[in-house]
């Protein structure tokens, strides 16, 4: 049996991971789980999957926790530390899913084991991808994507041949407002942002997906996890979100990985890796599809995947900075603070106020992320509607 650990076990990423654990009880043993204070949900998993120990990130639902796991073998633990222990539990496999830079710690707890790691969470990439790969290096750990578009690049991906890759396509539903011009965005609400047309997702990621900023970190990861140049990472608008990502050969062949709109295709290449395990979801019907399309972004309406470009190639602590800016801004928006287009408005004006030194620790990582949300908050105030 290979032991299991999920982190961020309530958020759609969990639950879809303990959906396809439960379906083969047999292959899978949970060692921990984790929620921010999702009792109830928490709760209900641990003692469908038996799992060793769940616990809270916010210590003030800790005693809700232990009263509704009375009575059964799991033990419950609260607060930051208890979940960045979870994390070094020594599971074979862990699922990173902790929405924000709450993750970074887990994740790099989970990393120094050495086992195999899937990241659904954008930061440890994102904002400490040089520090993060370079953990997993030293401790030998395998570091698997669980987005649906680094999942599809790592499946068609020649990692013994790299130079034989001319170009990766990234692909993009373009989100709710691919055809909105920018006056209609500027009167969109939270209500509008967060109804994504393909995927079901939390708020903060349908935003991210709405202003294509989702698209900016995916491009960040991309330049990560696969050895090619920034600049042959290409972004296309595909509405259907059929084909996840491509990679385009030097001889002309292009490799994609098409199928259904549904994390549990990618969780689920990731959960049995290097196998592959059933999953519920229906063959793709390319007859009913009928037709794909494509199309180019456009820079001018969505000014985060130029941001995100930017501080790729600007290096150091940009994208660490982009990420931050952009979490506190998206939650601003959601509060009906400021305005759609303010969001990447504010994110690039964090970016010209703010240069601190490369990060190369954690700690740097860290405390450059906590600069960054004060800064930003400080801006928000400025541009409260």
């Amino acid at each position: 049996m290979r032991s299991v650990t999920i982190l961020g076990a309530t958020g759609s990423v969990g639950t879809s991971t303990l959906d396809l654990i439960e379906r083969e009880p047999d292959r899978y043993r949970v060692r921990a789980l984790t929620a921010n204070c999702d009792v109830a949900k928490l709760a209900a998993a641990a003692k469908r999957t038996k799992a060793e120990l769940a616990v809270v990130a916010d210590e003030s639902c800790l005693p809700d926790l232990r009263a509704a796991l009375a009575g059964t073998e799991a033990r419950a633990a609260g607060g930051r530390a208890a979940v960045i222990e979870a994390a070094a539990m020594h599971a074979d496999w862990t699922m990173g899913a902790i929405v924000g830079c709450a993750g970074l710690e887990p994740a790099m707890a989970a990393i120094a084991n050495g086992g195999t790691v899937v990241l659904a969470n954008k930061e440890p990439l994102v904002s400490a991808g040089e520090v993060v790969l370079a953990a997993a290096a030293k401790a030998g750990a395998t570091l698997l994507p669980a987005d649906s578009e680094h999942n599809a690049i790592y499946q068609c991906f020649d990692f013994a041949r790299p130079e034989r890759v001319r170009r990766i396509v990234l692909t993009a539903s373009g989100g709710p407002f691919r055809q909105s011009t920018t006056e209609e965005m500027r009167r969109v609400t939270p209500e509008q942002a967060v109804a994504h047309p393909n995927w079901s997702m939390g708020a903060k990621i349908s935003v991210d997906s709405a202003t294509m900023m989702n698209k900016g970190l995916e491009l960040i990861e991309a330049a990560r996890l696969f050895p090619v140049p920034s600049d042959r990472i290409e972004i296309v608008l595909h509405p259907q979100s059929v084909i996840h990502s491509a990679v385009d050969y030097v001889d002309g062949s292009m490799l994609a990985q098409l199928g259904p709109s549904d994390m549990r295709v990618p969780i689920a290449h990731c959960l049995a890796w290097p196998d592959r395990m059933p999953t519920p979801m229906a063959p793709l019907d390319l007859v009913a599809l009928g037709r794909m399309d494509f199309a180019a972004p456009d820079p001018v309406r969505f000014p985060a995947l130029r941001l995100a470009r930017a501080a790729l190639e600007a290096g150091g602590a940009a994208p660490a900075i982009l990420n931050a800016a952009n979490e506190i801004a998206v939650a601003a928006f959601l509060a009906r603070r400021i305005g759609f287009l303010e969001i990447a408005a504010i994110v690039e004006d964090v970016l010209h106020r703010y240069d601190p030194a490369p990060p190369e620790s954690l700690d740097a990582v860290i405390a450059i992320d906590a600069e960054t949300r004060a800064i930003t908050a400080e801006r928000v105030e400025d541009c409260v509607v």
